[in-house]
């Protein structure tokens, strides 16, 4: 059962509170923007009175931020697992479409506060999606950096081009309506990007030295 339908009046442990609380709010932001939902509505949605939220996040501000961390942690562990999910590097560059894919694709909209915030201007909301960008790109960048003859520049670049299509080309196929498949949605756009990566060589690792 979803933590928002809980029935008004039920007492809930601290933690499944706050879950309850930020499942709640992040219908109201996806669905209103930032600046048009209110404390009362996100109340009414989680079916608690405004003491309670308050209790919780001292302000709208900080549910936000609260909701915007685990989104971003959520885009960085995605990018992260997919790099590590196969030592084929074709299928990385496969994974990693998959994870933004599947990011827009689900969440409730989560989406929505990392890429399409309406509160963008805020320091601590630029901040924390510059970070995602930031540490996305330096996961893929590194990989390239370790497997290609490329600088550490020219693989940050690279990878920041890649982050940076992937980021858009998965919101641009979800505004559609998703009607490409993901699996194939995710193929199509890895077969664009390893068809510039291919090119550049590769390092073979080191055989082990000789035992004596």
């Amino acid at each position: 059962m979803s933590t928002s339908s809980v029935p008004r009046g039920t007492r809930l442990p601290r933690e499944e509170r706050r879950a309850q609380l930020l499942e709640a709010a992040q219908a109201v932001f996806v669905e209103y923007g930032y600046h048009a939902a209110g404390m009362d509505e996100i109340a009414d949605r989680a079916g608690v009175s405004k003491p309670v939220l308050y209790q919780h996040f001292p302000g709208k501000l900080d549910l936000y931020l609260a909701l915007l961390d685990a989104a971003c942690d959520q885009v960085i562990d995605a990018v992260a697992q997919a790099l590590r999910s196969t030592s084929d590097n074709q299928e990385r560059v496969v994974a990693t479409m998959k994870a933004y894919l599947g990011f827009v694709s689900q969440n409730g909209g989560a989406y929505r506060l990392v890429f399409e915030s309406d509160l963008g201007q805020e320091e601590q909301v630029d901040e924390r999606v510059r970070n995602v960008e930031r540490v996305s790109a330096k996961a893929v960048g590194d990989l390239v950096a370790d497997q290609t003859g490329l600088s550490e520049s020219e693989a940050g670049l690279v990878a920041t081009g890649v982050v940076g299509m992937a980021q858009t080309a998965a919101r641009w196929w979800l505004r559609q309506g998703a009607q490409i498949p993901l699996e194939q949605a995710a193929r199509l756009l890895a077969e664009v990007v390893w068809r510039g990566i291919r090119t550049f060589p590769v390092i073979e690792p080191l055989e082990p030295a000789p035992t004596p």
